[in-house]
């Protein structure tokens, strides 16, 4: 009896082991669904756009879209969620152009027309060229910067080393450990994760306001997860936490109350 319990036991432990093993090897495949685009592909978004490249010193590729309203106030570097590429994420981008403003989308590594090893440090060092790229013609007072989901792990180191006019965050996230034991509790993601993006850290040194969309449905990136974040950030900022009761992780844009948001904050 001893004999079966303890092979049981080895049995369960080595099949532990193993799904961490095989999440520690593959989690990149989970974290970023990336689609790729052929370089001589050609959007077909309306309105005037410009395609943007840029190269990085450790030899990576870049891409952006840069979506250009008649007589901007602003511009809006938008960084979007982990699925799909601006082929996809690019329509979005007339609803922030209605308001007056241009936008900047950009691509990270590996999605779309971007191309380049993937590391965390490397999408942080990324994301802040495209702010660089922004400043040569914008005053950071000028520059919204925007994070959807995953983009949201972008979106804040970028805001607190520039300090933008604003930083909006649509369903994010405190850490991705909290994101991943959503999913599946039992494994180690302190040991495990290679992309943790930080926030919960980051914003403790912003200085810009913040704001915060949230849905209470949200079965993606928890709802408490978000508001952990928002208790985080500096009491001497102006900060707001907008709730959607209803609302899910994908969703928002459905609720009038989402758009009221908008053209109050960007207005």
């Amino acid at each position: 009896m001893l004999v079966w319990i303890l092979g049981a036991l080895g049995l369960v432990a080595a099949a532990y082991a193993g799904i961490c093993l095989f999440y520690a090897i593959f989690q990149e495949r989970f974290i970023f669904i990336r689609f790729r685009t052929a370089r001589r592909y050609v959007y077909k978004f309306q309105g005037p756009l410009e395609e943007l490249f840029l190269n990085t010193e450790d030899g990576a590729e870049l891409h952006a879209l840069y979506f250009k309203a008649a007589q901007p106030r602003g511009v809006i570097l938008y960084y979007h969620g982990n699925t799909g590429s601006v082929r996809r994420w690019g329509k979005f981008a007339s609803r922030f152009v209605r308001l007056g403003y241009d936008v900047l989308m950009p691509d990270p590594r590996g999605y779309g027309k971007s191309r380049g090893p993937l590391s965390e440090a490397a999408l942080h060092a990324d994301a802040s060229l495209w702010f660089d790229r922004l400043s040569s013609h914008w005053s950071p007072s000028d520059i919204v910067v925007i994070g959807r989901s995953l983009g949201g792990g972008l979106a804040t180191p970028v805001a607190v080393r520039h300090n933008p006019r604003m930083l909006i965050l649509e369903t994010p996230f405190a850490n991705l450990y909290e994101v991943a034991m959503n999913y599946l509790p039992i494994l180690p993601y302190r040991l495990l994760l290679r992309y943790p993006f930080r926030n919960d850290i980051a914003v403790k040194r912003i200085k810009c306001p913040v704001y915060i969309l949230h849905g209470k449905f949200d079965n993606v990136v928890p709802y408490a997860s978000a508001l952990r974040l928002y208790s985080l950030l500096p009491s001497k900022i102006h900060r707001e936490m907008v709730t959607f009761p209803k609302g899910h992780h994908s969703d928002l844009p459905r609720f009038a109350r989402y758009h009221r948001f908008m053209r109050r904050v960007l207005g």
